[in-house]
């Protein structure tokens, strides 16, 4: 059955059991209608070339290069200051729906948050899909190594924000509390029948945490419509390979210029630290590399 809550208080019940938890219908129908809006417009610069952060077809992981020809599948760096509707984006971004569940899965305050990645997801132009994997490690990583990463403390908490229906992600529940069996280490990257799986089916609005460790994969129509709001906040520290899972995506490309200014006051400061926050990881950490290759 999918892990699915009503409120906050089993979240991180539900996201240490499954490795993923579903709350239904976050955003009202003003909000919603708002933002397909505002990505249409995103969505309409970035096909026709005008928008050079996105996610080009077919590749699957950072870095995507800046050739179009064979069509797109997401759109980066929602929160820069060139994009038409950052603002609309921000205040989707920390508003309560978002920071107030992280909070909570991540065991912090809202001042020890970090700024990370808000992207969109789309529709591609051609089928697609992504290999099972597990965000920051890689294919190669033995049992051992698998479990040293899994033994940590979560470094930060990811989403997907629906504003279609959206039945694209794909995961193994439990899978990010073990290593790999012999069975998956030895199935077909591309496998459609992985043991265990369960797809996660969101309704507009509706709104899914995961551990971006848990084994998982993407499958894409050409045919149906998306637009699903892809984000993640995290906490201060965890040295390089924390750093590189947000870096790698060329975030520190407008972090600097980000303006808040038409945030609520209160929401406002609190964006500011988290961005500052950003800033000071990049300082911190050069040349950080990439965790998938493909």
């Amino acid at each position: 059955m999918p892990s699915t809550t009503n409120g906050t208080s089993s979240l991180t019940t539900a996201l240490d059991r499954d490795g993923y938890v579903l709350i239904p219908s976050v955003l009202t129908s003003d909000v919603l209608t708002q933002l397909r809006a505002a990505c249409q417009r995103s969505i309409d610069l970035a096909r026709s070339g005008q928008w050079p952060f996105i996610r080009t077809l077919p590749k699957q992981f950072p870095p995507w290069p800046a050739d179009i020809s064979h069509g797109i599948w997401g759109v980066q760096h929602l929160l820069h200051p060139s994009m038409p509707d950052h603002a609309l984006f921000a205040s989707s971004y920390f508003a309560h729906t978002v920071v107030d569940p992280v909070t909570e899965l991540l065991g912090v305050v809202p001042d020890e948050l970090v700024m990370e990645l808000y992207n969109l997801l789309i529709r591609p132009d051609a089928d697609f899909a992504l290999r099972w994997h597990r965000d920051d490690i890689p294919p190669t990583a033995t049992a051992e190594e698998e479990m040293a990463r899994l033994g940590r403390k979560a470094w930060h908490a990811q989403w997907n924000l629906a504003l279609f229906d959206d039945c694209s992600l794909i995961v193994v529940p439990g899978s990010h509390k073990r290593a790999r069996t012999a069975e998956e280490r030895a199935a077909d990257p591309w496998d459609d029948n992985m043991p265990g799986q369960e797809i996660v089916r969101m309704q507009a609005g509706d709104v899914v945490f995961y551990n971006n460790n848990i084994l998982h994969r993407g499958v894409y129509s050409k045919d149906r419509e998306r637009m699903t709001l892809h984000g993640s906040m995290g906490v201060v520290g965890h040295g390089k390979e924390r750093a590189r899972n947000v870096l790698q995506h060329g975030v520190e490309e407008c972090v600097q210029e980000c303006d808040f200014s038409g945030l609520g006051e209160g929401i406002r400061e609190r964006a500011e630290g988290m961005r500052q926050r950003l800033v000071e990881m990049g300082r911190g950490n050069r040349d950080v590399g990439f965790a998938q290759e493909d």
